[in-house]
């Protein structure tokens, strides 16, 4: 008989999302593909709402760390207001989907990270007025 330990009953604490897409463009190789814009990303992520909260991740501070290669390869890093969230392991998957309908997109990686910490500290003026956070 397997013994279970504390652990296997905890989510996945190490959760990412990887997809490498194909290029959505009719570009010809000779063409240059536009670079996606930061502000564009950051609109799609504003969709993703947090399953316990009424304020989307983006502005409850849970993304740290956007960027956007030359080629359009997207790495996201992000964390949760606490690291027992029961869907921890969906997170980063319904960020990277959030953004699969942008032009141009080669891939996308979102992955969790634990440091820093994450605190009240980093939500948005707007979370915190929807929370009546002070």
């Amino acid at each position: 008989m397997n013994k279970k330990k504390l652990e296997d009953f905890l989510p996945n604490k190490n959760s990412s999302y990887f997809k490498k897409l194909k290029n959505k463009s009719s570009l010809k190789s000779s063409q240059k593909i536009s670079k996606i814009n930061k502000e564009d990303i950051i609109d799609c992520i504003r969709t993703v709402m947090d399953p316990e909260i009424p304020v989307n991740l983006y502005d409850l501070g849970l993304i740290y760390k956007i960027d956007v290669s030359e080629n359009n390869e997207v790495e996201i890093k992000m964390t949760l207001t606490n690291p027992n969230c029961p869907v921890a392991n969906l997170m980063p998957e319904n960020v990277g989907k959030s953004i699969e309908k942008l032009s141009n997109l080669e891939s996308i990686e979102v992955s969790l990270v634990w440091e820093p910490k994450w605190s009240k500290d980093l939500m948005s003026l707007d979370a915190k007025l929807a929370l009546d956070i002070f």
